[in-house]
């Protein structure tokens, strides 16, 4: 009898069809997101969960899970959405998936930077809408990126890959990390050892930190007052490390000059106002949205499930 696997949200194929060979399988067919109970609801017979980002694995949800599962994957690095500290209360292992989507984050990063900078979003509407007049000196001047100042929050892997596609438009990279980099890894990129130290130097700001409780709503009137005026921020990472309120009156005021941005806190019930912001370039989470990536995620999600069902040693195990 195969052990029973649930999954929240609808997987790529191949993955599918890899969880369908190994488990009997209870999947969300409608890929509506669920709330809190129907997850429960879906796992109330699993020896297993496979979760997503935004899924609502809180503490009322661990004090409520069947003894039963030992194992929850999440698709996905970050965790913010699980309580791990409920999750070790409990003694479910917690899964995720880390070392595989740097590329094609840092690569939505730089589609951010690319498209906030040269206005690429107002761009495409003027030809989407027949709006556009043709050619003229004064149309639509965006914000030239090579040899710019670019800041990083951050340099994990994601980060670090963001810098070394910045080296290929002559910048000059700074960065803040809760420890410094080796030498070797910094590939001439300058520490600075608090936020407030690096911001001066940000004509870009490019944010790659977890959403903890440190840094949530960090990104703030007092924060966005220190980077100098006209720059430009783009968030790859989780979207409640903005405070919306704070982020778009920089943006009406013209103290930033623009955001690119692939989160958002409450996503997708995005603060409406973004919408309307002319100097915005959005994007609906696509960081990790490629074929590859997203095949690699799963994999390493379902790798993760085999060997807790197998009683080995977990091998992308999250502890709180």
């Amino acid at each position: 009898m195969k052990p029973v696997l649930a999954i929240t949200r609808r997987l790529p194929a191949d993955i599918e069809t890899r969880a369908h060979e190994s488990y009997d399988v209870r999947l969300n067919e409608n890929d509506n997101p669920l709330t809190r109970e129907e997850i429960l609801a879906l796992a109330q017979d699993a020896d297993a969960i496979l979760v997503s980002v935004g899924d609502p694995i809180d503490r009322d949800f661990f004090q409520a899970l069947p003894t039963k599962i030992k194992i929850i994957a999440t698709f996905s690095v970050g965790t913010d959405h699980i309580d791990l500290a409920a999750a070790a209360q409990k003694g479910v292992i917690i899964g995720n998936t880390p070392g595989v989507l740097t590329d094609a984050t840092a690569d939505i990063a730089w589609l951010l930077i690319l498209g906030a900078a040269r206005r690429a979003g107002e761009g495409e509407a003027e030809i989407r809408t027949a709006s556009w007049r043709g050619w003229r000196p004064t149309h639509m001047i965006g914000t030239q990126v090579t040899g710019k100042k670019l800041g990083i929050i951050g340099m994990g892997r994601i980060g670090q890959a963001v810098a070394k596609r910045a080296r290929g438009f002559d910048m000059e990279v700074h960065y803040f990390n809760r420890t410094r980099l080796p030498a070797d890894q910094e590939n001439g990129a300058t520490y600075h050892d608090s936020i407030n130290a690096l911001l001066p130097h940000c004509q870009f700001l490019s944010l790659h930190c977890p959403s903890t409780a440190e840094t949530r709503g960090m990104v703030n009137t007092t924060l966005l007052q220190k980077l100098p005026k006209g720059a430009i921020l783009i968030n790859t990472a989780r979207g409640d490390v903005v405070n919306d309120t704070d982020l778009i009156t920089a943006l009406k005021s013209g103290h930033l000059a623009a955001a690119g941005l692939d989160v958002f806190a409450g996503e997708p019930n995005i603060a409406p106002a973004y919408r309307n912001l002319p100097n915005t370039f959005l994007l609906p989470h696509l960081g990790s949205a490629t074929a590859e990536t997203r095949t690699a995620m799963g994999t390493r999600a379902l790798d993760n499930i085999d060997a807790c069902m197998a009683g080995a040693d977990v091998p992308f195990r999250v502890t709180a």
